[in-house]
């Protein structure tokens, strides 16, 4: 997994000495990209010495590529001088075809499942060894979850993820299974239960959903996801119904689920007839 998210979508520095100068040569973007990665749901703004701190970079450094991340619009600054997060970022990453598009498309289904069963709501997307969360829509009433709209969930603890997983490439099923993830908190340990997740994959992609309960939540929590599908019959995303396990019969929740998957997938085609791209 990605060591610089957990579940809340917060960042830890990278593994570098802290105050060591970055390599010779190293990229400018790579370390613009580490500067904007220190920012979180915990961390919405940073002094200039906090920044250099947890970007890993001299405080002259991180003070240039601030200033030019601010004169694109890429960071603000607050009335007390700190850095935050700029709205610019907000406006490229609406053009994102696998966020913003697939959420355009999505968001009015999204709305009738959230409506059926008044509960979290999600639209997930993979990227790289783990889910992305494009879209979450949640009752007021409804029991706290990890996991925030741009944060990052695990592909084998998460029902969305596991639907991501399940309709992956066969060679990157492998390369993830053998891999050395790291547990946390958050994430069950995956070589522990690699060899029993095999058949459980093949049966979520010949039943085309997953159920997967978190128990070790404050409010143990139980997932229902399908996956959706573009024109070539690729999966791209999963929707998921998230409620309180001691509340929720999966049963009752897996055909509409599956349902609105299908109707995105119809949608999602319908969209990609009239794109004049191939």
């Amino acid at each position: 997994m990605n060591s610089s998210h957990d579940g809340n979508g917060t960042n830890e520095g990278p593994s570098r000495a802290r105050g060591q100068r970055p390599a010779h040569g190293e990229p400018l973007l790579d370390r613009a990209f580490r500067i904007l990665a220190c920012f979180g749901p915990d961390v919405p703004e940073l002094s200039l010495t906090a920044l250099a701190a947890r970007a890993d970079l001299p405080k002259a450094t991180a003070l240039r590529i601030a200033r030019q991340l601010t004169e694109h619009g890429a960071l603000e600054r607050t009335d007390s001088g700190h850095y935050t997060i700029g709205l610019r970022l907000l406006e490229i990453a609406t053009v994102a075809p696998r966020g913003h598009g697939l959420r355009t498309v999505a968001l009015p289904y999204l709305q009738d499942l959230w409506h059926a069963t008044r509960q979290h709501v999600q639209l997930v997307v993979r990227e790289g060894l783990e889910g992305v969360l494009v879209e979450r829509l949640s009752a007021h009433d409804a029991p706290r979850v990890m996991y925030r709209v741009g944060g990052r969930l695990p592909l084998h603890a998460t029902a969305p993820g596991l639907v991501l997983l399940s309709f992956a490439p066969t060679q990157f099923q492998e390369d993830f299974l053998t891999a050395d993830h790291p547990a946390d908190d958050d994430n069950l340990d995956l070589a522990a239960t690699a060899d029993a997740l095999r058949p459980k994959l093949a049966a979520i992609r010949r039943d085309r959903y997953a159920v997967f309960s978190r128990p070790q939540w404050d409010t143990p929590m139980t997932g229902v996801a399908a996956p959706i599908l573009d024109r070539h019959q690729t999966t791209i995303a999963a929707i998921s119904v998230i409620t309180p396990s001691q509340q929720n019969q999966p049963a009752t929740h897996i055909p509409a689920v599956v349902a609105v998957a299908r109707a995105i997938t119809r949608a999602m085609t319908t969209e990609a007839a009239h794109d004049p791209l191939p």
